[in-house]
Formats: C-alpha cells, sequence, structure tokens
C-alpha cells in the first residue's frame, strides 16, 4: 500500500515540476493566437490599402497566419521541455495521420492553390464553374463562394471547380450576342436585313469593330431564320440582348414582314356514308 504522504509528495513534486511548464506553454499558445489573429487582420487592412490583387490576399494573410501558429506551437513545445527531435518526429505522425484522415480536405486545399495560381477567374467575375453559375464573391483555400444572379450564396469545395471546365464570362472586355430571327418565305430578305441593321446601327451599345453580321442561316419548315450576331461590351452583354429581340420584332413586323410560327393545316373530309 502506498503512504498518503508520500502520494502527496509525488503530486507536489509533479506540480512544481510541471505546473509553470504548462502554464507557460497555455500562456504561449493564448498570446501566440491573439498575435497571429491581430498579424493576419494588419495584413489584410494593408494590403487593401495598397490596392493588392483582391483575390491572393486573404490567401497571404491566412498563410501568414497559418506560419505564425507552427512557432507558437514550436514555442508551446519547447516550454514543455519537449525534445525538438520528438516534436518534429510527433508533427510527421500528425500530419501522416491527418492527410489520411482528411484526404478530401487536403485535396480542396492544392485545388485551391492551383486556383489562386493559375488564376481563370478573380473576383467580380461572372462564371459557370462546377455547373454553378454566379459572380465570385470569394475564392479561399478550401472553398470558393459564388452568389447566383438571384442572390443565392454557392459555397462550392475548391476540388469541384478545379477538376471541370471553368466558364468565364467577363475575362474578355467584349462578347457577341447571337440572336436568330426566322422571316416568311414570301418576306424580301434584303427588306428584312435593312430592317435589322437598321435596328442595330440605332443602338449605341452595338459595336462598330468587330462589325455585326446578319446572314441568311437555313431554310427551315415554316421561316428563313437569319443570324443576328453583333458585339458589345461585356457588361451589357444581357440588357442588349432583351433589347435588341424586342426591338427587331416590333420593326420587322412595323415594316410589313412576317414573323412566322410552326402550324399544321387539318383538312377534314365528309365520311361517305
Amino acid at each position: 500500500m502506498f503512504d498518503t504522504d508520500e502520494i502527496a509528495t509525488l503530486v507536489q513534486n509533479a506540480l512544481a515540476s510541471w505546473g509553470l511548464k504548462i502554464v507557460a506553454a497555455l500562456a504561449i499558445l493564448a498570446v501566440g493566437r491573439i498575435i497571429a489573429g491581430v498579424l493576419r487582420g494588419a495584413i489584410r487592412r494593408a494590403l487593401g490599402r495598397t490596392g493588392f490583387d483582391a483575390t491572393l490576399t486573404p490567401f497571404i494573410a491566412n498563410l501568414v497566419y497559418a506560419v505564425v501558429m507552427v512557432g507558437v506551437f514550436y514555442g508551446a513545445a519547447a516550454a514543455l521541455g519537449i525534445p525538438m527531435n520528438g516534436f518534429v518526429a510527433m508533427i510527421g505522425a500528425a500530419g501522416l495521420a491527418v492527410a489520411l484522415a482528411f484526404q478530401g480536405t487536403l485535396s480542396n486545399f492544392s485545388s485551391g492553390v492551383m486556383l489562386l495560381t493559375f488564376r481563370p477567374f478573380k473576383l467580380g467575375d461572372f462564371v459557370d464553374a462546377g455547373g454553378i453559375a454566379g459572380t465570385v464573391k470569394e475564392i479561399g483555400v478550401f472553398t470558393t463562394t459564388l452568389a447566383t444572379p438571384d442572390n443565392v450564396k454557392i459555397i462550392m469545395p475548391n476540388s469541384a471547380i478545379s477538376g471541370q471546365t471553368i466558364k468565364n464570362f467577363s475575362a474578355n472586355e467584349t462578347r457577341r450576342v447571337d440572336l436568330v430571327v426566322g422571316v416568311s418565305y414570301d418576306d424580301d430578305l434584303n427588306v428584312a436585313m435593312e430592317v435589322i441593321h437598321r435596328v442595330l446601327g440605332a443602338d449605341g451599345r452595338v459595336l462598330e469593330d468587330p462589325a455585326p453580321v446578319v446572314a441568311v442561316s437555313e431554310m427551315g419548315a415554316s421561316s428563313v431564320d437569319l443570324v443576328v450576331r453583333p458585339w458589345c461590351n461585356s457588361a451589357d452583354y444581357w440588357q442588349l440582348k432583351w433589347s435588341l429581340t424586342k426591338a427587331l420584332k416590333e420593326e420587322i413586323e412595323a415594316a410589313g414582314l412576317s414573323i412566322p410560327y410552326p402550324q399544321r393545316d387539318v383538312h377534314l373530309h365528309p365520311q361517305e356514308t
């Protein structure tokens, strides 16, 4: 049986030996975390004031935070008296365990680094990524945040984006509007094309260079189809497309032309008795 006095002495010696070390390690962790957070915020603000790329600012700030926290853990281990060789081995073993347990998370991290390195899009771009279309609001280390046209917040894992086709509708300054106008087989095609050119020329958002294209594309089942392909600034794309669709219908009808639609004639024959 252990003597109560001996147990009390062992506990006192352990507290005397490890108590201050534990307190010191906890203090290093607490203060170090505060310093890392303050430093991360300061870097965000400093880079924002200098006009640094807003896409990379969160990544750099978080990277600095992670590096500082590694140093903080190193200092806490030293305060506990853990040998540095043992600390490094412990970090390696923990890293291996984390890598096996969080393979998906590490995949998202590597994909995030690829997105930030090769820059297929930046903040504010309208993209179709991973089958989701929206405006890029944030590119994080693990996830990317999009806002859909109806203002729904979408948070996507980076691995779901980097492995898919990415359409960036904001990458180029200009875009082409593709419209198809059908006219009747009885209408004069030259008149129809003159009307279309007049509508395009009256809209200041249509660019002169490249010049808009108006051409007969095919003879359909119920109409002769003309392709209408003007160019505009990317920011004007949707408004121009909607405006032209309305204006073309109105002006074609005003010129006495018709826009046919599929129809079928049904002939009824009286049944013989």
